[in-house]
């Protein structure tokens, strides 16, 4: 007898004693019926039951991250592009200035393109027609605005045709060349791609600034601008830009080292001649005694046709570009409408400036 049916007889025959003959029979009756199977799960295993209360009982570990098999470095800065405005004194004088800062830069040793505004321009107007900023966020690099004081010039112009703004280390040139070099020193810019351009005043003032300062810019854009010792005086300056050169290019340029150059200019120029920038482009030809030049012909989609001539070094680098656009007036060709003293119609001077500058480095092998 099980110990479940001895049980069962037990309750029967209590209630038997009590008289309540139909109670004990219902027990007899499920004393005799199998029992019904229950489950009993299995103890925990000894791991398992570690890993559990360990789980649920002890604190949470450390977080160890992954191994990983390059170093990791952090997120690219997506700070947006700057345009900020500053000044710059030296014992030559004072002027103020605009800088374009790429977005992202996070110290890396960019180029610097300093741009020159022409007569009666400011730096904002300059970056807006140049649209020079835009393609500066792509490439990336800085550009830099140095703005001419009316105090200075009561048309906003660059002295390019003043004797004393025609040397080294003095009045203009020296502090748009102490300017370049600050800038270069407190955003740790690469000083080997440092690169000038300007238009017409701006343009005859990056001519001077190649010729004194070769060792600071790498390459020069002249755009509608006037030769190096063009002119002494206003007068003169009037002269030349008219055509009519008062005096001839100085020996130092004609014998100095070359500074790689691109040259833009319109042959309908009315404020500044075009044989001007023909004089640019050729004085490169005199120190090369002679290096035959290649030229070839284009067209902008509904703009203007052009000449492109080139003039190349002993080992085939092209040195010299000189566009002549055909139709242009005195503007910035490609420029944006919503600055002044700008043609749409191209070719578009600043994408061609930045692509020349870019082959171009100071001491470079």
């Amino acid at each position: 007898m099980t110990a479940r049916l001895a049980a069962t007889m037990r309750e029967a025959m209590r209630l038997l004693k009590t008289g309540n003959l139909g109670a004990a029979t219902s027990a007899i009756k499920t004393g005799l019926q199998p029992a019904p199977h229950v489950h009993t799960a299995p103890p925990f295993d000894d791991a398992i039951e570690g890993s559990y209360r360990t789980f649920h009982d002890a604190p949470a570990p450390a977080f160890v991250p992954p191994k990983r098999e390059t170093p990791w470095t952090p997120p690219r800065d997506t700070a947006p592009d700057r345009f900020i405005t500053g000044s710059f004194s030296s014992d030559h004088g004072t002027r103020q200035y605009k800088l374009f800062v790429p977005g992202g830069h996070q110290g890396e040793p960019l180029p610097l393109v300093v741009m020159l505004h022409g007569c009666t321009q400011s730096a904002d107007d300059f970056a807006r027609g140049t649209r020079m900023n835009v393609l500066a966020a792509a490439r990336p690099c800085f550009v830099l605005y140095p703005e001419q004081a009316q105090s200075a010039n009561g048309s906003k112009c660059w002295n390019w045709f003043r004797s004393s703004d025609q040397m080294r280390d003095s009045g203009e040139p020296a502090i748009i060349a102490g300017l370049t070099r600050e800038i270069v020193t407190t955003y740790d810019l690469d000083a080997r791609r440092v690169y000038i351009a300007g238009l017409s005043a701006g343009g005859a003032m990056a001519v001077v600034m190649g010729e004194l300062y070769p060792d600071v810019y790498a390459a020069i854009g002249v755009h509608s601008g006037l030769p190096f010792a063009a002119a002494h005086d206003a007068a003169s300056a009037f002269a030349a830009m008219k055509g009519k050169h008062t005096q001839t290019v100085s020996s130092t340029h004609a014998s100095g080292p070359l500074i790689p150059t691109i040259v833009v200019h319109g042959d309908r120029d009315k404020t500044v001649h075009p044989d001007n920038g023909h004089k640019v482009a050729f004085a490169a030809h005199d120190k090369r005694n002679g290096a035959h030049p290649r030229s070839d012909k284009g067209r902008v989609p509904r703009g203007h046709t052009y000449t492109r001539t080139e003039l190349r070094d002993e080992a085939g680098k092209v040195i010299v570009e000189y566009w002549l656009v055909h139709g242009g007036g005195h503007a910035w060709f490609g420029g944006n409408s919503e600055g002044s003293h700008t043609d749409p119609r191209g070719p578009d001077a600043s994408h061609e400036m930045l692509r020349f500058f870019y082959q171009h480095k100071l001491n470079a092998s």
